[in-house]
């Protein structure tokens, strides 16, 4: 049997599942405020995703505060507190190593925001419409 190239298939089912773990562990921590930080403690923080290194050490946290206030502030905020998130993480998630963390900024709300934009620019709407509905060219030749 031909081996598959794993590098183009993506993410594993068992790295998206550690992912998913780690992203619950770290949204209630932070929505506990077990985290004590008085830039942690008055922003609400979105955890959309986690990706995973292929051998579970490295875990991306992609975050974004609520309506994009303070972001970096936030993200610094949880750059100091690295460790004690890791060990926090690591009592809910039983893992055989705890993963070391980073912090993103998540740029899928507004890469959506962009893509929602383009979708309803004139140029698109009009390579949309149906071919069975009559065009404006069509009206004034018949």
């Amino acid at each position: 049997m031909p081996r598959t190239d794993s590098r183009s298939a993506g993410p594993s089912h068992r790295l998206e599942r550690v992912g998913e773990a780690i992203r619950h562990a770290v949204a209630d921590i932070l929505q506990r405020g077990e985290i004590t930080d008085p830039v942690l403690n008055r922003q609400t923080v979105t955890v959309p995703g986690v990706r995973m290194s292929s051998d579970l050490r490295h875990a991306t946290v992609a975050l974004m505060p609520l309506g994009g206030k303070d972001a970096e502030k936030t993200i610094l905020a949880l750059k100091e507190h690295q460790k004690e998130l890791r060990a926090l993480v690591a009592r809910r998630v039983n893992l055989k190593y705890a993963p070391e963390l980073r912090f993103v900024l998540d740029d899928s709300f507004s890469a959506s925001d962009a893509i929602e934009a383009l979708l309803k620019s004139p140029r698109v709407a009009r390579d949309l419409t149906r071919d069975d509905e009559p065009r404006r060219d069509d009206e004034t030749e018949s």
